[in-house]
């Protein structure tokens, strides 16, 4: 059985020091994704968007590993969120009511549209995912980013930013592009003083 192990391929992206500010070019990748708007702890399409991407990302990998031909074994990659609002201006974490986000999963190359087609209609047969029709499969290339691994509750990351932040402007870049976190931990087994959180941001001069 073949393995695509893009945890592995990818670590440098993924296992972000605690101790620094990394500088990295993001290749293009792949997603499962659903978009949304509003605070993500007020309404309730964040939770339903979440559920529908893990259900379909969990029934593409079991397909693949148990299809006849070429079965193909791969883990599923964590849980990440875009978060904008229309003038980034704008964008504060004391007012999430007014954001707009991407909530996401990255998928291997081997994943196609029409195969996640197939997984929304089969997945909708098993679940009712009010979400499940917004889901999709798209493309994100964020080239230049900066990077900074938060470590505590997700209600706490204003200071990490801030620092992220500053850091790029120190080294003479701009912030480009919009607010990127991929959640390394699971919320429902681990505490939250010990969550980890990557957070990242695109850049230019």
């Amino acid at each position: 059985m073949k393995t695509l192990d893009l945890r592995k391929q990818y670590k440098h992206l993924y296992l972000q020091p605690a101790s620094k500010i990394s500088i990295l070019e993001i290749p293009e990748f792949q997603f499962l994704a659903v978009d949304g708007a509003g605070d993500p702890n007020k309404t309730p399409d964040f939770q339903t968007a979440v559920e529908a991407l893990y259900a379909v990302a969990y029934g593409l990998k079991f397909f693949l590993k148990k299809r006849a031909r070429n079965p193909v074994e791969y883990p599923v990659m964590a849980l990440e969120g875009l978060w904008w609002t229309p003038d980034m201006r704008d964008f504060d974490m004391r007012n999430k009511d007014i954001w707009l986000w991407r909530m996401m999963i990255m998928q291997p190359p081997i994943i196609e549209a029409d195969m996640v087609a197939e997984m929304k209609v089969l997945t909708a047969k098993k679940k009712d995912l009010a979400s499940l029709d917004k889901l999709q499969l798209v493309r994100y290339n964020e080239g230049l980013c900066a990077q900074i691994l938060h470590v505590g509750p997700y209600s706490m990351e204003e200071p990490t930013i801030r620092r992220l932040h500053a850091f790029i402007l120190s080294e003479g870049f701009v912030r480009k592009g919009i607010h990127h976190e991929i959640y390394l931990s699971d919320p429902r087994r681990t505490d939250p003083s010990k969550l980890k959180t990557v957070v990242r941001q695109p850049i230019g001069n």
